[in-house]
């Protein structure tokens, strides 16, 4: 399905934005230019349509699209108020949010009007409210009140003389860091990580303008995946868009490197641009051209030839400012450095750096293995010797 929609919505559709905007005011304007700027940034965005308003509550459809998207854009324009169905949504956008314990968000968008404006202290929207009032009493009343609540988010106030292209891009940048904050699923009972963590964020610098790629290399079993997964939580925030991508030997082999590529490129692409990807080179291309001026967050997890990273991430320059490349491997051989980028190597115009992960120690793995057996920190006394001998293989089965 395509990430941006026009009110085409199938059972279950889940959206990342719902955008509130009075159609007359912006639909082919600003509230046009925001959808597509979205869309091609790959937000799953949604723009309703006349066609859903009918009657004089909000149908099943509108209400799905609502409940489903994770952050809400409403665009107060100097006609706003004067539509019903925008002032249903506003209301339902902040019951919604009230009850989502901190999932939703609502990131108000103030297009020639002010503030104190929605807040109802000038006569711009509360002569609209008085009107309505008289026939709408009930619900006029819970349009006002989701009016002044959302007139005191901070969000962004555009000027007549401003450049919207500018706040769009604002508006975008600030939706793709906080719907980047994606965490991956991390195994319970961690143990011994934490200071492997530290020693790798510190690697990585993420205040250096720079691109920098880390090569996470050791043997397999020794908690690599795990270890990138909670450095991914730890950081994803940090950065325009991120993605990790599991199994990349396992993808290669089975699918082939354009697969890798649409992969790679999913997470930051409307997927109809992706699917037209047909040959490496066009994906290489492809991926220069969309992320040269992004700042990214890339894990290529557990790479095993040369040819995954030329065709993914071949130079630092491929990336925006403050970019980082995580790669986790079993061999260090196939990024052909040693520990900085020579002529030879794959990877160009970056830092690289390189942190081997050894095995457990000895009183971490009997830890790690007493959590998952006993549900404890130690093993009973009538299982220690046993313990200790199984503990040093538990952590190759996580």
């Amino acid at each position: 399905m395509e990430k941006g929609t026009n009110s085409q919505l199938s059972s279950g559709s889940t959206y990342e934005v719902f955008l509130n905007f009075q159609g007359a005011d912006t639909r082919h304007g600003f509230t046009d230019f925001l959808y597509r700027g979205m869309v091609g940034a790959g937000i799953l965005v949604f723009r309703d349509s006349e066609s859903l308003h009918v009657g004089e509550e909000i149908g099943a459809e509108l209400l799905q699209a609502i409940e489903n998207s994770k952050i809400y854009i409403p665009i107060f324009s100097a006609n706003y108020a004067s539509s019903c169905w925008c002032l249903r949504e506003l209301a339902y956008m902040v019951e919604c949010t009230s009850k989502s314990n901190g999932t939703k968000e609502i990131l108000p968008i103030f297009l020639d009007v002010e503030p104190a404006d929605v807040k109802l202290k000038t006569n711009l929207y509360k002569q609209t409210l008085s009107k309505r009032q008289k026939t709408l009493c009930i619900e006029a009343e819970s349009w006002q009140k989701a009016l002044i609540a959302v007139g005191k988010i901070k969000g962004w106030n555009l000027k007549k003389d401003e450049s919207q292209v500018d706040l769009i891009q604002l508006v975008i940048e600030a939706v793709l860091v906080k719907l980047n904050v994606r965490y991956k699923n991390v195994t319970e009972h961690l143990v011994g990580v934490d200071d492997r963590v530290e020693a790798i964020i510190k690697m990585l610098d993420v205040e250096y303008d720079g691109v920098k790629f880390l090569a996470i290399h050791g043997m397999g079993g020794v908690g690599k995946t795990t270890l990138t997964k909670v450095i991914f939580n730890r950081l994803s925030s940090r950065f325009q868009g991120c993605n990790f991508l599991s199994d990349v030997r396992e993808s290669s082999e089975r699918h082939g490197l354009v697969h890798l590529q649409k992969q790679l490129l999913s997470k930051f692409l409307d997927r109809c641009y992706v699917d037209q990807i047909s040959e490496v080179d066009h994906g290489i291309d492809m991926i220069k051209r969309v992320l040269h001026n992004k700042k990214v967050l890339i894990v290529l997890e557990d790479m095993d030839e040369n040819k995954q990273l030329k065709n993914l991430a071949e130079k630092g320059n491929w990336f925006g400012s403050g970019s980082r490349i995580i790669i986790t491997t079993r061999y260090k051989s196939v990024l052909m450095i040693d520990g900085e980028a020579t002529s030879e190597s794959p990877i160009k115009c970056a830092n690289v750096l390189t942190y081997e992960v050894h095995e457990m120690e000895f009183h971490h793995a009997l830890k790690l293995f007493s959590r998952h057996a006993f549900r404890r920190d130690s093993p009973p006394n009538d299982y220690v010797s046993l313990s200790e001998k199984l503990s040093p293989l538990w952590e190759s089965f996580l």
